[in-house]
């Protein structure tokens, strides 16, 4: 079983509770998750089941989108409401005010991890050491702000959709905007709606996928590998070349059939396939020598 399922994770399950019961459901280990949510978060996990499971760093490193509820007036030593209540403000009146705040934070910026994350200082992990009533400096991380939208505001709650890159925490860009406007705030619930290809509308909960299983329907929920390259030119090896393809060689443009039909330039990336249509991988493209080179194999 090689490909990706896009599961909605659903609150109360950690990432890692996810892969363990999707182990029990496909008989399978050979699984990985794509990005942790919090255990009270909901929303986009995609999983790699198989071969697949090359993609996981991939998938992780694509930029994310959230729909996330901002509670302004109360910090909490989790930054969210699910921590417990260190203080609490006085909320601004000015809604325009939030709001401006609110897209200030649009671009890059400085972030500090929380300590209730997954991230290890020497070896810990920061939420380990969090419960143990320890708090560790942690160096700022340069995050990307790509887009927020406000969609509601009833205060002191705010909900935002939010497009971030990669290491973004929506609990700690809750608490930043608070800290902006003066009167702390914390995230209040969070919904991912998208990971690169993988969109909210798709997902599917794990009593569906068991579900699926006893129908014996697995299949109409795995999705294929080059679903995450479909933006690459897909071209497919010769019948005389299948051998040196199967091997992980490098071709030639000659050995492709319809090179001529792709525009090559140096460095750029196309998806292989074997002669009888099989995904093979990602190979790029070198101008000397006039070789496609394997980035990154699936299938040989």
């Amino acid at each position: 079983m090689d490909g990706i399922i896009n599961v909605y994770k659903e609150k109360g399950y950690t990432s890692f509770d996810v892969v363990a019961r999707l182990r029990g459901i496909l008989k399978t280990k050979k699984i990985g998750h794509t990005g942790t949510l919090d255990p009270d978060a909901e929303g986009v996990l995609p999983v790699c089941i198989g071969s697949a499971t090359k993609l996981c760093d991939l998938l992780t490193d694509r930029s994310k989108e959230y729909t996330a509820v901002l509670r302004l007036g109360v910090v909490t030593d989790t930054q969210d409401m699910a921590g417990t209540v260190l203080r609490t403000g006085t909320i601004p009146e000015d809604e325009e005010l939030v709001k401006r705040t609110v897209l200030s934070f649009i671009g890059e910026y400085d972030q500090i991890p929380p300590m209730y994350s997954a991230l290890k200082v020497n070896g810990q992990k920061l939420c380990d050491l969090a419960r143990r009533g320890i708090e560790v400096e942690r160096k700022p991380r340069r995050v990307m702000i790509h887009e927020i939208e406000v969609m509601e505001m009833a205060l002191p709650l705010v909900t935002m959709h939010i497009h971030c890159s990669k290491g973004t925490y929506i609990r700690t860009l809750c608490q930043d905007i608070g800290e902006r406007l003066g009167c702390g705030g914390c995230m209040q619930h969070l919904v991912r709606t998208r990971v690169s290809e993988f969109v909210l509308d798709q997902a599917v909960t794990l009593d569906t996928i068991e579900r699926f299983r006893d129908e014996g329907r697995l299949d109409e929920l795995l999705l294929p590998v080059d679903t995450v390259f479909s933006t690459l030119a897909p071209v497919r090896v010769r019948l005389e070349a299948q051998r040196l393809l199967g091997n992980g060689n490098p071709l030639r443009l000659s050995q492709i059939e319809s090179a001529e039909n792709v525009c090559f330039a140096d460095g750029g990336q196309v998806r292989m396939y074997h002669n009888d249509g099989r995904f093979c991988g990602i190979y790029a493209y070198q101008e000397q020598g006039r070789m496609l080179k394997p980035v990154k194999i699936f299938s040989l």
